[in-house]
């Protein structure tokens, strides 16, 4: 066997063409299924009782008869029957083969009406006093010879003169005979009209439902719609105006979309004030280069402005790093990432013995990118540790909260320094600008921080400390999404 012939054969996995149905479609065969599962169910239970309603109308209607022929009879006194009246109950009783029979049992015989004449009725028995017995069907033959059935109502009676109650009385039966296909041809008209109208029920209340349904997905279509707009650049956010169960969702496409485009600003910005700061020391060292400037001097100018780019790049990647957020981040605990940054931050300042208290309410997280929690812990606690004498106090607790939203966050970091005069907040913030010229730093930090807080749309507030007496840095972050 060629050596082709032995390989396996691989199989194409051609993609499916499956598509999952949308929402309205799904409501729709939901809303479908349970309508027409609820008409055949009522469709059922209607024609059982209408069923059992004519089967017992039946029943009552021949006992109706019976007592009616019950009050008319009347016996001579030789036993013989007589009916006064000559209308009887119903009409039928006149007509040969009408479907409608009565026989009355007598001791010394029968008697039948004119509808009887004919067909041949099932044998009648004498029943007891005041008995009474329904029973069918009971077959019979009709006067074309074919074969029938019919139900039949009995009643056992007792009869005796009213001037002798002696041995003239006697018992007798009267029997009502009603043809068995009455019932079903009933059920058979009630059934037709049935169906047809919940039929025509069902029609209109699919196209109710279709109604319903279009007009309770179209909140749905709306933010499709604002959606389709805000990828073409037709506008800039989602709008506000949808159902309170919508509004989470348009709310977070909204803070997705401004914080995406803050950080794309953000980098933009970035790398504009790089290239803008970079300008400077390189246009000096063309100018030394220029003016041929001596080697030594040369070096250390050329020392001088690598220690300043490297200053700015170092700066500017630090504010990159910490531009934005990501939504949706899982929450964080605080205290792990603050003895972290605290150990490290004792170690450098042992020579003061600074030491750092924590007030951490167990329950405070923070919602967002772990980045993010270092940089701001680790500015402002470092901040703390410079300009304290002793002490650094770090107290977190959850902050605000709003429905459907995570809670909020308050971080203070308190020293015992000689603090930031009011009139000084301000200048302290800014970019490249240090407290004090004598400690060391590139006054980038507590920028840092803002920044941080900024794109978290949290506050910042500066002032001093009460418990400690020197400079208070207070953190607030808003309920998150």
């Amino acid at each position: 066997m060629p050596a082709e012939s032995r390989r396996p054969k691989t199989k194409v996995r051609r993609p499916s063409r499956w598509r999952p149905r949308s929402l309205q479609a799904r409501q729709l065969l939901a809303a479908s299924i349970g309508l027409l599962a609820f008409l055949a169910l009522a469709g059922y239970a209607l024609d059982r009782a209408f069923i059992d309603v004519a089967s017992e109308g039946q029943r009552e209607r021949l006992r109706n008869y019976v007592y009616a022929y019950a009050g008319d009879i009347e016996f001579l006194r030789g036993g013989e029957i007589y009916l006064p009246s000559e209308s009887p109950p119903d009409d039928r009783f006149l007509r040969p083969g009408s479907g409608l029979y009565a026989e009355v049992v007598l001791p010394s015989g029968t008697w039948a009406s004119r509808s009887a004449s004919g067909p041949q009725l099932p044998e009648a028995t004498m029943l007891g006093a005041r008995e009474e017995k329904f029973e069918g069907p009971l077959p019979i033959v009709r006067s074309d010879g074919s074969p029938g059935e019919v139900y039949r109502y009995g009643l056992g009676l007792l009869w005796s003169p009213e001037e002798t109650r002696t041995d003239d009385e006697f018992a007798y039966t009267i029997y009502v005979m009603e043809d068995a296909g009455i019932v079903p041809r009933q059920v058979r008209v009630f059934r037709a009209a049935l169906w047809v109208n919940l039929g025509i029920a069902g029609m209109i209340l699919l196209l109710l439902q279709a109604l319903i349904v279009r007009w309770s997905l179209w909140p749905l279509r709306r933010v499709e719609h604002e959606l389709v707009r805000v990828q073409r650049g037709q506008a800039d956010r989602m709008g506000m105006q949808h159902p309170r169960e919508l509004l989470p969702l348009t709310e977070s496409i909204n803070a997705l979309i401004e914080s995406e485009r803050e950080h794309l600003a953000r980098q933009r910005n970035t790398m504009s004030d790089l290239a803008h700061s970079l300008k400077t020391p390189l246009a000096v060292l063309r100018s030394r280069l220029d003016a041929g400037t001596g080697e030594a001097e040369l070096r250390e100018e050329v020392e001088t402005q690598l220690q300043r780019m490297t200053d700015l790049v170092t700066y500017q990647l630090a504010r990159a790093a910490s531009s934005g957020h990501q939504l949706f981040s899982a929450a964080i605990e605080i205290e792990p990432h603050a003895e972290q940054i605290v150990r490290g931050l004792e170690k450098i300042y042992a020579a003061k013995g600074a030491v750092c208290e924590f007030e951490i309410d167990a329950a405070a997280r923070f919602h967002g990118e772990p980045g993010d929690l270092q940089e701001l812990l680790g500015n402002l606690l470092e901040n703390a540790f410079k300009w304290a004498r002793s002490r650094v106090l770090l107290t977190v607790r959850s902050g605000d909260t709003a429905p459907n939203r995570r809670p909020g966050l308050v971080l203070v970091v308190e020293d015992d320094g000689p603090g930031i005069p009011p009139d000084r907040v301000a200048t302290v913030l800014q970019r490249g600008v240090r407290g004090d010229e004598r400690v060391q730093g590139h006054g980038i930090g507590l920028s840092i921080v803002q920044d941080i807080v900024h794109s978290y749309r949290g506050e910042l507030h500066v002032g001093r400390s009460e418990e400690l007496g020197g400079a208070c840095f207070s953190v607030r972050l808003p309920p998150g999404f």
